[in-house]
């Protein structure tokens, strides 16, 4: 199954610099669309990462899983391309989540202050698994939280809300109440 065929003229255009692959999970989630990142993205192809991903969106996917372990920039008009979606998929009782970010992208996102508003999970089974519960979820189910540094990608594990050091790297980490991940 190609592209085209999940959403209608996805791949009408193509920009070297940044690949997508589409896929639905095999469960049959309703509007939920994985979709496999590859490349980068800065202020010359944001906009036709824009356009492609609007395509799936107007298409009916409203729950879509960013797999961004093969992306290797993210400038900060790349991070806004991310929360134009948040903002298009929210009202129609849709989010988002990312997967998967490389360490050196996790920091801008954190940098400019966004990783707060994104879920970012570690594998495709809790990505699908938020969105089956629905995307309120409260501490007790948040928590033992375990993730990744973003500095050494160490597997860490924290049982609630605080300030803790990296076991390995020593990079001081804080995890709040929603179980997002902060540098300091």
């Amino acid at each position: 199954m190609n592209n085209n065929d999940i959403v209608p003229s996805f791949d009408e255009e193509r920009d070297e610099s940044l690949k997508i692959r589409l896929q639905r999970p095999d469960n049959g989630s309703d509007g939920v669309l994985v979709l496999y990142l590859n490349g980068y993205i800065d202020t010359y192809n944001s906009n036709f990462f824009q356009k492609r991903v609007n395509r799936a969106i107007e298409a009916g996917f409203t729950k879509l899983i960013f797999q961004c372990s093969g992306l290797t920039y993210v400038s900060s008009t790349g991070i806004g391309s991310f929360t134009a979606f948040l903002k298009a998929v929210k009202p129609r009782g849709g989010d988002l989540v990312l997967l998967e970010i490389q360490p050196k992208v996790y920091e801008v996102f954190q940098l400019l202050g966004f990783s707060q508003f994104f879920h970012i999970k570690d594998n495709l089974d809790e990505a699908i698994d938020f969105f089956k519960k629905g995307s309120t979820t409260g501490e007790n189910e948040m928590f033992p939280k375990i993730f990744r540094c973003p500095i050494c990608s160490t597997k860490l594990k924290a049982s609630k809300p605080g300030r803790f050091r990296c076991s390995n790297c020593k990079t001081i980490l804080a995890v709040d109440n929603s179980g997002q991940i902060f540098l300091g």
